[in-house]
């Protein structure tokens, strides 16, 4: 599903240093991995350059036999837009569109029509025990209900791949363990996921954990 092939990733500029050298990673369709490792050593720069925000220096990423690593600016929106589902430690919701609004945000930049967005939105915020703030807006939730929502938009889609980048970090213990939970239930199937995280907790809920050391990745026993 995901197949990743002699990344290779350098800073430029004053300072700059190597982040990934010839990096080798499959994920197979349905399962979810957390990666580990020291702050600096590469793992948030690894989701960008999966997400196409970023672009290597060397190698190939290939996402359902599509050359990620090939496509213009265009492509690479639509293969966002149609493939992939983003949960974050900042949650990133836009401030001014109501929960329901975020949530159908996927459905609504890939044309979908009004009816789906709100059915397909209405469901996923049920999903999340969030069905009753719909039309709240972001500033009238917590933040645990924020990354509930921000899950539910990750997800609203049918990706085939979430990833999530320290999703728990600005949550208290109990919140993160829901947020986890969530994840957990939700990926498999056709959907694909790789946490990032500095937590063991958080990483053992994930089917395999990965630590990126300099040299790559290395699975964890």
């Amino acid at each position: 599903m995901l197949s990743i092939r002699g990344l290779t990733k350098q800073y430029r500029g004053v300072g700059g240093r190597r982040v990934l050298r010839d990096l080798h990673f499959d994920l197979d369709r349905g399962s979810y991995v957390a990666i580990m490792g020291e702050s600096g050593i590469g793992k948030s720069t690894l989701l960008n350059l999966i997400a196409g925000l970023d672009r290597p220096d060397a190698g190939s990423i290939h996402l359902n036999g599509i050359e990620i690593t090939a496509l213009g600016e265009p492509q690479l929106t639509f293969l966002r837009r149609a493939h992939m589902g983003f949960v974050f430690q900042a949650f990133h919701l836009l401030p001014h569109l109501t929960v329901a609004q975020n949530v159908g945000l996927p459905l609504a930049l890939a044309a979908a029509d009004r009816a789906t967005v709100a059915n397909r939105s209405r469901t996923m915020l049920d999903a999340v025990g969030l069905g009753d703030r719909g039309q709240s807006l972001p500033r009238e939730l917590s933040g645990g209900e924020m990354q509930r929502v921000s899950v539910a938009r990750a997800l609203v889609h049918n990706p085939s791949l979430v990833l999530a980048d320290e999703p728990t970090g600005n949550l208290d213990a109990e919140t993160a363990q829901q947020i986890l939970q969530l994840l957990r239930e939700s990926i498999g199937g056709t959907t694909s996921g790789i946490l990032v995280t500095h937590s063991p907790a958080a990483a053992a809920t994930a089917d395999r954990v990965y630590s990126l050391r300099p040299d790559g990745l290395h699975l964890r026993p």
